[in-house]
């Protein structure tokens, strides 16, 4: 059965310009909107979405006064936030309009315009901490828009999916004492930002609610069908989410520069999948993918051509279900003793 699947592509975004070399540079979008303009691409019933920038209150949900405040004070400015992360004259703005997309997104899907969508967007954002801008992020859009659906939409309950080959320790950071938050992040260890272990599992409150995934390099196809099909989705069904929030880092491609892993095409197809499986379960089909890291040309295409395939239905997979200890969990096998204490996995 096909979805109908809402698109935000945000052209403003390409203003946006950390310098010269940096990876996060405005190629990453130019390159997606080539993609999507392609004739390939235009079987594929996708909804264009409208994006809008957000306001501050929806930004301070999730972040401190003083961080807006020094993001905004960097318009019509280039300034180094850290040693890794820019913002140039126009970055801000951009800023606000890629969260802005997300909580669009969410809406869009909530109001029944589309089933799910994704959001191509830049910066990205599940590095940034409450407070801290970091690892090439500004704003962090996903807690954005899960800090909106809470508040503003009233779900009891929203999950965040990280597969990007970076931890995303602002995510976990924002939610690890939020118990109305699941946060699963799988990642590349030990890598950039040096957090995620396996026994970060949340505190006070969130106990439980953190669910880090670390893994060795060489990771691929395999080993994240297992995990996201067999181990992820058991631990959706008894989280029950009424949203899904997945960020997606196509920087676990087998052509990334900065990443270890080797997914394919079929691997990214079979994670979006299994998260559309989950979603069409659990709450009405409502998933939103928002873009975070990946790049290399040929890992993005591949990768957010195999989501968007997934979310559209174009592609559908089947879970790879029986026992944990059976299927191809590579590093993920080691902890599942730590997820057991929360989930009857």
């Amino acid at each position: 059965m096909g979805l109908r699947t809402g698109l935000m592509l945000d052209p403003e975004c390409l203003l946006h310009d950390p310098g010269p070399q940096h990876p996060e540079s405005p190629q990453r979008l130019s390159t997606l909107i080539e993609m999507v303009q392609s004739p390939g691409m235009r079987s594929l019933p996708l909804t264009r979405l409208e994006h809008r920038s957000a306001t501050e209150a929806e930004v301070l949900r999730a972040h401190t006064p003083a961080l807006l405040a020094r993001l905004k004070a960097t318009q019509g400015h280039t300034v180094h936030l850290d040693q890794d992360t820019m913002a140039s004259p126009k970055s801000y703005d951009c800023a606000l309009r890629a969260a802005g997309a997300t909580v669009a997104a969410v809406d869009a899907v909530f109001a029944g315009q589309v089933d799910n969508a994704m959001v191509l967007v830049r910066p990205p954002g599940h590095h940034a901490e409450a407070d801290r801008a970091m690892g090439f992020c500004l704003l962090n859009n996903v807690a954005i828009a899960a800090h909106h659906a809470r508040s503003v939409l009233g779900l009891a309950r929203v999950a965040i999916v990280d597969f990007d080959v970076h931890h995303g320790n602002g995510t976990q950071a924002i939610f690890e004492r939020d118990p109305t938050v699941l946060y699963v992040s799988t990642h590349q260890w030990p890598l950039y930002p040096g957090t995620g272990a396996a026994d970060s599992l949340g505190s006070g409150a969130g106990l439980g609610r953190t669910i880090n995934i670390p893994l060795g390099a060489e990771h691929g196809d395999a080993e994240y069908d297992a995990i996201y099909g067999g181990l992820i989705a058991r631990i959706l069904e008894q989280f029950r989410p009424e949203l899904i929030l997945v960020s997606a880092g196509y920087d676990i491609s087998e052509h990334d520069p900065l990443g270890g892993m080797s997914v394919t095409y079929d691997g990214f197809a079979r994670i979006a999948g299994h998260m559309v499986n989950a979603a069409e379960l659990l709450c009405k089909n409502r998933v939103v993918a928002v873009l975070e890291g990946g790049y290399s040309a040929a890992g993005l295409t591949t990768g957010v051509h195999a989501t968007l395939e997934a979310l559209t239905g174009a592609v559908r997979v089947d879970d790879p279900r029986g026992p944990l200890v059976r299927l191809p969990l590579g590093d993920a096998g080691r902890h599942l003793h730590l997820y057991r204490e929360f989930f009857a996995i």
